[in-house]
C-alpha cells in the first residue's frame, strides 16, 4: 500500500512539475487583470461558471426523468415569494431577480474566454463545449408518497433534441425508477410564507454557484494579493534601471574649516546647485546624482525569478480560495435546502397528526375512546409544532449564512426554488480510489502553490550562493547648475557634470555570514519540500475520505428510500382500519411517527450524499469537463 501511494504521489508530482515550465506553468501569465474587481463589480470565475452549468445540467436531466408531465403555465405571480419547497415557483420571478442582480454586481460579459451569462429560469445558457438548459421548477419524480408514478424515463445513448452536452463527470445519482421525492409544502402555507418573506430572494443551486466571484471579500482579497505579487515582479524586473532625481540644494558655512592641506581656516561661504543632481559642496562630487542606478548584481539576476515563482504561488492561492468558496456556498445552500424540505415534511406530519387528533377527540367525546388518548394526541401535536419552530430557526440561520457566503443583502431572505431533493452525482462511483487520488494530485491548486514556493526557495538559495562572487553596482550621473561665493554671495553660476561608477564585492562577516545565509536558504527549501509532502498526504486523505462518504451515503439513500413506501402503506392501512371502526385512533400514532422519521431520514441521506459529492469534487480540484456527446433521456413506462 505504501509503494502504491508513493507511485501516486510521484504521478501527481510529475504532473505538477510538468506544468512548472516557463511557458506552461498555470498562473505564469505576467498580466493578470481583474478590471471588474477594480470597478467594484463581481465577475464570475470560469470554474464557478462551468460548475454551475454542470450542476444545472444534472438537475435539468433529473427534471426530465418524469417525462410526459406538462410544465406549469408561466403566469405572472401575485407575489415575488414562492411557497417553501413548492413546485409553483414561476420562472419570471427568478428571471426578474437575475436581471436585478446583474445590474447590481455589473458582471462583465466575459472572463478568460468563458461566456458570462446568468442562469435564468426556463432559459438556455450556452458556454464553450457545454450547454445548460433547464427550468427553475422541477416536477416531482419517481414515487409520490409511496405510490409509483405513471411514467418514468431512462438514460439512453441516442442524441438529444436540443443537442445539449452533459459534463462527463456528471451522472444521475440513483435509478430514476427508485427515486422517492420529499413532499412539497402544503398549499395552505403559501400565504404564510408570502407574508413572512416579503423581500425574498428566490435562488437555485446553479445560480448560487454562478454567483461565487469577486464580490466575496475573501476572493477579492486573494485576487488583489495576486495583483500585488505581479507588481513586485515588475519591480524586480526593472531593478537594474536607473532612477531620475531632480531638485536643488543650498549650502552655507560659517567658521573654521579644514582645508585639503590640513590647515584650519576661518571662512564664510555659500553654494547653490540645481537641476539633475543636488547636494554638492566644494570640490566633492554630487552626493545625490540626477541619474542613479544602485543594485546588487545577484538581486538583478535572481530576484525576478524569485518574484515570478512567488506570483505563481499567489495565483494558485487565489484558486484555493475560489475552490473553498465554491464548496462553502454549495454546503450552505444544501443546509438551507435541507431545512426547507424538513419543514415541508414536518408540515405534512402536522397535518396527519391534526387529523388523528380530531379522530381521537371524537372517539373520546362519544365514549368510544379515552380522554387520556385525546390529551396524548394534543401533546403530540404540540411537540410537532415545537419541531417545526426549531426547523424554522435552522432555516433562517442557514439562509443568513448562505447570504454571507454569497455577499448578498442579508435582509433579503434566500428561498430555494427546488420543490424536492434529489441525489446529484458529480463523480461516478465507477472510478477507483487510485485514479481519483491521481486526479486530485494533478488538479489541486494547493499542490501547485507548494511547488511554486519550492521553486522560489531554490532561486533564493542560488542568490545567496552566488552573492559573494558578483558585485554591487553604483552608477551616478549629474548635470546641473552650480555656483557659490563668500558670505551670502552666489557667483559664477555655470553648468556642472559629474559621473560616478562604483563596483564593490562584499563577503559578509568574514564568510561566516555567507555560510549562515546559505544554511538559512537551504532550510527554507527543505521546509517547502516537507510542506508539499504534507499536502500530498492531505490531498490523498481528503479524496479517500470523501469517496468513502459518497459510497456509504449512496447505500443509505437506497436503504432509507425503501422505508417511505412501507411507512406510508402502514399509515394508510391503520387509518383506514380506524375509520372502519376497528381499534382506537391512538394506534395510528406510531405509524405517523414512523412515516415522519422515514421521510426525514431519506432527506438527511440525500443531503449528506450531495454534500459528500461536493466534498469529493473539491478534493479533486473541481475538474469540470464536458464530452463531445451526451446521453439523452427517453420516456419509458414505469412498469
Amino acid at each position: 500500500m505504501r509503494q502504491s501511494m508513493k507511485k501516486l504521489w510521484m504521478l501527481g508530482g510529475s504532473a505538477i512539475l510538468a506544468g512548472c515550465t516557463a511557458t506552461g506553468y498555470p498562473g505564469a501569465q505576467k498580466t493578470v487583470e481583474y478590471p471588474a474587481v477594480v470597478q467594484g463589480s463581481a465577475p464570475q470565475h470560469p470554474r464557478s461558471q462551468k460548475l454551475s452549468q454542470a450542476v444545472g445540467k444534472a438537475v435539468s436531466d433529473r427534471q426530465r426523468v418524469q417525462g410526459p408531465k406538462a410544465a406549469p403555465t408561466q403566469t405572472q405571480p401575485t407575489s415575488n415569494v414562492p411557497a417553501v419547497a413548492s413546485s409553483k415557483m414561476l420562472p419570471s420571478t427568478l428571471e426578474h431577480h437575475t436581471q436585478t442582480r446583474e445590474q447590481q454586481i455589473q458582471s462583465p460579459t466575459s472572463i478568460q474566454a468563458v461566456s458570462h451569462q446568468t442562469l435564468k429560469s426556463g432559459s438556455e445558457v450556452d458556454a464553450p463545449n457545454n450547454t445548460l438548459s433547464g427550468s427553475a421548477r422541477r416536477p416531482k419524480l419517481g414515487v409520490e408518497a409511496g405510490r409509483p408514478a405513471s411514467t418514468q424515463q431512462k438514460l439512453t445513448s441516442a442524441p438529444s433534441d436540443n443537442n445539449s452536452e452533459t459534463p462527463e463527470i456528471l451522472q444521475t445519482g440513483a435509478d430514476p425508477e427508485k427515486l422517492v421525492p420529499l413532499p412539497a409544502a402544503p398549499d395552505e402555507n403559501e400565504t404564510e410564507a408570502d407574508t413572512q418573506y416579503v423581500n425574498a430572494l428566490p435562488m437555485h443551486l446553479a445560480t448560487a454557484l454562478a454567483m461565487v466571484g469577486g464580490q466575496n471579500p475573501e476572493i477579492g482579497l486573494a485576487r488583489w494579493r495576486v495583483q500585488e505579487a505581479y507588481a513586485e515582479l515588475e519591480q524586480a524586473e526593472v531593478l537594474w534601471l536607473p532612477s531620475i532625481q531632480a531638485g536643488f540644494s543650498y549650502h552655507r558655512h560659517d567658521g573654521n574649516y579644514q582645508a585639503s592641506d590640513g590647515d584650519i581656516v576661518d571662512v564664510n561661504r555659500s553654494s547653490l546647485q540645481y537641476g539633475f543632481g543636488a547636494g554638492a559642496t566644494g570640490a566633492g562630487t554630487t552626493p545625490i546624482p540626477g541619474l542613479v542606478a544602485r543594485f546588487h548584481m545577484a538581486d538583478a539576476i535572481f530576484q525576478p525569478q524569485i518574484a515570478q515563482k512567488t506570483a505563481w504561488a499567489q495565483g494558485h492561492a487565489a484558486n484555493v480560495v475560489q475552490n473553498q468558496q465554491l464548496l462553502e456556498v454549495a454546503l450552505a445552500y444544501l443546509n438551507l435546502l435541507e431545512a426547507e424540505q424538513d419543514l415541508a415534511v414536518l408540515n405534512q406530519s402536522k397535518a396527519r397528526t391534526q387529523e388523528l387528533a380530531k379522530l381521537t377527540a371524537d372517539f373520546a367525546a362519544t365514549g368510544q375512546g379515552l380522554q387520556a388518548d385525546a390529551d396524548r394526541m394534543a401533546t403530540e401535536l404540540t411537540l410537532v409544532e415545537s419541531r417545526i419552530s426549531e426547523v424554522r430557526e435552522l432555516s433562517d440561520i442557514a439562509a443568513s449564512r448562505l447570504a454571507q457566503e454569497l455577499s448578498v443583502d442579508a435582509s433579503r431572505r434566500i428561498i430555494p426554488v427546488e420543490p424536492s431533493v434529489i441525489p446529484i452525482t458529480l463523480v461516478p462511483l465507477e472510478h477507483s480510489k487510485g485514479s481519483l487520488i491521481s486526479s486530485g494530485l494533478a488538479h489541486r491548486p494547493e499542490l501547485k502553490e507548494a511547488q511554486a514556493l519550492v521553486a522560489a526557495a531554490c532561486d533564493q538559495y542560488q542568490r545567496q550562493k552566488y552573492s559573494p562572487f558578483v558585485p554591487s553596482v553604483l552608477l551616478g550621473l549629474s548635470d546641473s547648475g552650480f555656483g557659490g561665493g563668500l558670505g551670502t554671495e552666489i557667483d559664477n553660476v555655470n553648468n556642472r557634470v559629474d559621473f560616478d561608477a562604483i563596483v564593490t564585492w562584499e563577503i559578509r562577516n568574514l564568510c561566516f555570514g555567507e555560510r549562515a545565509q546559505r544554511r538559512a536558504a537551504c532550510a527554507q527549501i527543505e521546509q517547502a519540500k516537507y510542506e508539499k509532502i504534507r499536502l500530498l498526504d492531505q490531498v490523498a486523505q481528503e479524496v479517500v475520505e470523501a469517496y468513502s462518504q459518497v459510497v456509504h451515503r449512496s447505500e443509505r439513500i437506497e436503504i432509507t428510500r425503501k422505508a417511505i413506501p412501507t411507512a406510508m402503506d402502514a399509515f394508510e392501512r391503520d387509518l383506514g382500519r380506524i375509520r372502519d371502526g376497528q381499534g382506537l385512533p391512538i394506534e395510528v400514532l406510531q405509524s405517523i411517527r414512523a412515516l415522519e422519521n422515514a421521510e426525514r431520514s431519506y432527506l438527511n441521506s440525500v443531503i449528506e450524499y450531495n454534500s459528500a459529492q461536493f466534498q469529493l469534487q473539491w478534493a479533486l480540484g473541481w475538474p469540470v469537463t464536458a464530452p463531445s456527446s451526451a446521453p439523452t433521456l427517453q420516456p419509458v413506462s414505469a412498469e
